[in-house]
């Protein structure tokens, strides 16, 4: 049902609530500065279940090249890509089937601490536009709603979450 493997879904909540601590993930991603001129700039090879895939990056046209996404892109995607997964997941789980799902990820920026000019935040706010179909208005409020609630994408944005930097040498 729409997209989402409902057994394997249905397989996990089975074992997170016979063991909560199955519920318990860690993702890690490496990536590489690349020092070649004209290059991107960066590049990780991400790794999942059944292959991989090699992302490159740059910073935006006023300090890279112009030829891979920036950052902030792959950022929006990730959070446009979670709050879809997200809406998805609940869809399913209450059984309503949906014909559409458009997620948009936009942002606001200030990029006068980035560069050493200013104090204010950086990121001024962050706006999704959700264009769903397949069910009634009020049951499409309620998915949005309960995404906004449970999204981890969403949670990274709002919540205090512990940051650790380590650098090796």
């Amino acid at each position: 049902m729409n997209n989402i493997n409902t057994e394997e879904m249905k397989r996990f909540i089975s074992a997170v609530q016979k063991d909560p601590g199955a519920a318990k993930k860690s993702k890690r991603v490496v990536g590489y500065w690349i020092f070649e001129e004209g290059k991107p700039q960066f590049t990780s090879t991400v790794e999942y279940l059944k292959g991989s895939v090699v992302l490159n990056a740059e910073l935006p046209p006023f300090a890279g090249w112009g030829s891979s996404p920036d950052p902030i892109q792959y950022c929006l995607y990730g959070l446009a890509a979670c709050f879809a997964g997200t809406i998805m997941s609940i869809a399913v789980s209450e059984g309503v089937q949906l014909t559409k799902l458009e997620v948009s990820a936009e942002n606001w920026m200030d990029l006068r601490k980035l560069l050493g000019l200013g104090h204010d935040n950086i990121v001024e706010k962050v706006k999704f536009k959700v264009h769903a179909e397949g069910a009634s208005p009020d049951t499409l409020e309620e998915l949005v709603a309960l995404a906004k609630e449970r999204c981890p994408g969403i949670e990274c944005l709002t919540q205090k979450v512990p940051l650790e930097v380590e650098l090796k040498r």
